[in-house]
């Protein structure tokens, strides 16, 4: 059942992997491989001979000796436990979209535009560049990415060189996105986890990221595509929409960044202070736009009308609903490996079997090999489910260089290849960024800068 169980993950990862190829979704086949894979455990939960406590991080004692309901009651209970851990993460991505596409409904981010009053190539790259690592750490990799290339658009007519900054907004993006808890994805999960800490996050990888973000940047401003300067139009058609654009924009970003404040604060989950802020530039938002002060109310079609000029339910229709489905999925199907004990079981092999290279991270022996790799490795396929697996593998305490060394590589090795992260696929689909084109012309620095974070990271670590 186990070997079923495996394949059934095998194949969905890989039709996740093949989305574009496949015309599918991937939040399809991370639901269906989900579903399947706990239909299986509970059909079969007699015939398994081990059962992972994940709030241990142990292999449940005497499993095999339990009675039926005792196992069924053990199922029931690892189940609420992973969808709450997974729903704490969702709730506090719903709140940062809602938050975003709020500054974007009062075109809050046309006022980064503002910042770029000159027309040389080269330090128009080092204005993106900067940005980019800046904004990512705030509003998450992806959308600064959106923001970036939406601005780059009105910016940069010749597609050429274009295609070039949008190449180095990537690898600066995930750089940017490694040392915040609220950058990436794979470090929000880290956060909420309880296996980062802010402050730690920030003293590890800031400097990693940094380097990360520079290297490639000061590699590319010396390439001959960077020389001269931009013909830049002045468009007074790309004036601010609304004349809160800027206090909005500053308003959301504030609130976003207090997010950590709140936890270390009141020691409360991330979301419980995302909702917060949520409610706090809705409100802004909602006399903003001189709409009724309630969200929702009781009449429907005073509602319906209601909602046609309301920011907030505007907002809330613009989140991108499918990746919270894929998160989802992917999360709990991960959930379902860890529960059997497989991805414990593999953790003990690869840390058996695979050389130690550099200062150990734990005494226990997890290899820098094995977290280089797990970086190289999210250039392929989808960072989220690795980073989930390496929660059940790994039992470091919190704020292990381990956890650390894997935020930073998840988060920056998906720029080797312009699908190993979301920021890349976005950017490839608003600029039609060729695949070949990008391997060729942007994975040989984001490589270096890869390698370079790297070599930084194993050297702070000895310092702090």
């Amino acid at each position: 059942m186990e070997t079923i169980i495996i394949l059934v993950f095998a194949f969905g990862y890989l039709a996740i992997t093949l989305e574009h190829n496949l015309k599918i979704d991937k939040l399809i086949p991370a639901l269906v491989m989900m579903a399947i894979s706990w239909a299986l455990i509970s059909l079969g939960i007699d015939a398994f001979p081990e059962w992972f406590d994940s709030a241990n991080h142990s292999l449940v004692e005497g499993f095999s000796g339990f009675s039926h309901e005792e196992k069924s009651h053990l199922l029931e209970e690892t189940l609420l436990h992973h969808l709450g851990k997974t729903a704490e993460i969702l709730v506090f991505l719903l709140g940062a979209m809602t938050i975003v596409e709020i500054i974007d409904y009062f075109d809050g981010f046309s006022t980064i535009k503002g910042f770029i009053k000159t027309k040389s190539k080269r330090r128009i790259l080092w204005i993106f560049s900067i940005l980019a690592f800046i904004l990512s750490a705030i509003i998450d990799n992806l959308t600064a990415t959106i923001v970036l290339i939406s601005i780059l658009q009105k910016i940069v007519k010749d597609r050429h060189i274009r295609l070039w900054y949008a190449g180095i907004i990537i690898i600066a993006a995930n750089a940017g996105g490694a040392w915040s808890p609220i950058g990436d994805v794979t470090t929000t999960m880290l956060w909420i986890g309880n296996k980062v800490s802010t402050d730690h996050l920030f003293v590890y990888l800031f400097l990693p990221s940094v380097v990360c973000m520079a290297i490639p940047s000061f590699i590319a401003s010396f390439l001959p595509v960077f020389k001269g300067e931009l013909e830049i139009e002045d468009d007074k058609e790309d004036l601010p929409k609304s004349k809160f654009s800027s206090t909005m924009l500053y308003l959301g970003l504030s609130a976003i960044v207090f997010v950590p404040v709140f936890k270390v604060i009141t020691h409360l989950p991330p979301y419980v202070g995302m909702m917060l802020s949520l409610g706090v530039v809705a409100i802004f938002a909602e006399l903003y736009s001189n709409s009724k002060f309630s969200i929702s109310s009781v009449d429907h079609a005073e509602s319906d009308a209601h909602a046609q000029h309301s920011p907030v339910h505007h907002s809330l229709s613009k989140i991108e609903l499918p990746s919270i489905l894929f998160f989802l999925g992917i999360l709990m199907a991960v959930a379902a490996l860890e529960s059997l004990g497989i991805l414990f079981n593999f953790a003990t092999t690869l840390q058996d079997t695979m050389p130690m290279l550099g200062t150990e991270l734990h005494h226990e022996g997890v290899s820098d090999l094995v977290v280089l790799l797990l970086g190289v490795a999210s250039a392929v396929i989808d960072n989220v489910p690795l980073v989930a697996a390496s929660l059940g593998m790994f039992s470091e305490p919190m704020d292990n260089e381990l956890w650390h060394f894997v935020a930073y590589s998840a988060g920056t090795g998906g720029s080797m290849l312009v699908i190993g992260s979301a920021a890349g696929v976005v950017a490839m689909g608003m600029e039609k960024i060729d695949f070949f084109w990008y391997l060729r012309k942007i994975s040989w620095l984001a490589l270096i800068g890869f390698i370079a974070g790297a070599i930084t990271f194993m050297f702070t670590r000895t310092i702090f």
